[in-house]
């Protein structure tokens, strides 16, 4: 499949997506709004693809909308941004709905709808040098790309209004610390360490990772006992699944497990 804005790859069971307009730090238009659409079809119709890596090329992870394009749609600015909206918000279902763990790569500055596309992945790994801002307010816009649904839960209601009241920047070490990564590491050694996270993952049991997945935002929303009844379905049916005889087969016999995906 043939994309204008970004690159993908499949290698040994891991999607690359990298968002490739690196002269206007990767900023969000109609064609990569829908190219992600189509990439994220792509990682949810391919069972081979056992990991998703979403990075940018250039010095920017993904630096929000490309606002020169709002202004030149002249009285149609609203119409763009509801198509290109449209196609942006699903992609991110889709990469929340899949099975394949989503791990972003920043290296670099995530601000609007790179922060929220970073926010709404299942793992974040940031080069130290990176920036996060929420920056919608600041050009008199409001929150898109799921962060108004994924912020607060993750750091809680205060520190959400105040990084989107305020357009606060965060160092890499300051989103680490607030829950927003799962680990910052120099900015040289990014690849490597994205690159050696997403081979373990995808050696691993996608389908558990896709139960977990999906338990953990149920959890944020169910009683206690529905939450219980969904986990006690889950798990009963992974225990049925290649991977599950294969993982309690393996512990059992006290060896590695060989995990298939399925």
């Amino acid at each position: 499949m043939e994309f204008s804005e970004l690159t993908f790859t499949v290698t040994d069971g891991v999607a690359t997506i990298t968002l490739n307009r690196p002269d206007q730090f990767n900023a969000l238009n109609l064609a990569m709004a829908q190219d992600l659409h189509l990439a994220a079809i792509q990682c949810a119709e391919r069972s081979s693809i056992r990991v998703v890596v979403i990075t940018g090329a250039g010095r920017a992870f993904f630096a929000g909308g490309d606002l020169g394009s709002f202004d030149a749609a002249g009285a149609q600015r609203g119409a763009l941004i509801r198509e290109m909206t449209a196609r942006f918000h699903a992609a991110i279902s889709l990469f929340n709905s899949i099975d394949a763990p989503v791990v972003a790569q920043v290296n670099g500055v995530a601000a609007g709808a790179g922060f929220s596309m970073m926010l709404s992945c299942d793992l974040a790994i940031a080069a130290r040098s990176a920036k996060f801002t929420m920056a919608y307010t600041k050009a008199g816009l409001s929150p898109d790309g799921s962060s108004s649904y994924f912020l607060a839960r993750t750091i809680g209601l205060r520190r959400a209004q105040e990084l989107t009241l305020t357009n606060r920047t965060l160092t890499a070490e300051e989103a680490l610390s607030w829950g927003l990564l799962t680990r910052v590491v120099d900015d040289g050694d990014l690849p490597a360490a994205v690159q050696a996270l997403a081979a373990e993952l995808a050696s691993g049991p996608t389908k558990s990772f896709g139960d977990a997945k999906r338990l953990m935002r149920l959890g944020t929303e169910a009683s206690l006992e529905s939450q219980m009844e969904a986990e006690s379905r889950a798990i009963a049916a992974a225990s049925l699944r290649v991977d599950g005889l294969e993982g309690v087969a393996s512990f059992l016999g006290k060896r590695a497990p060989v995990f298939q995906g399925r």
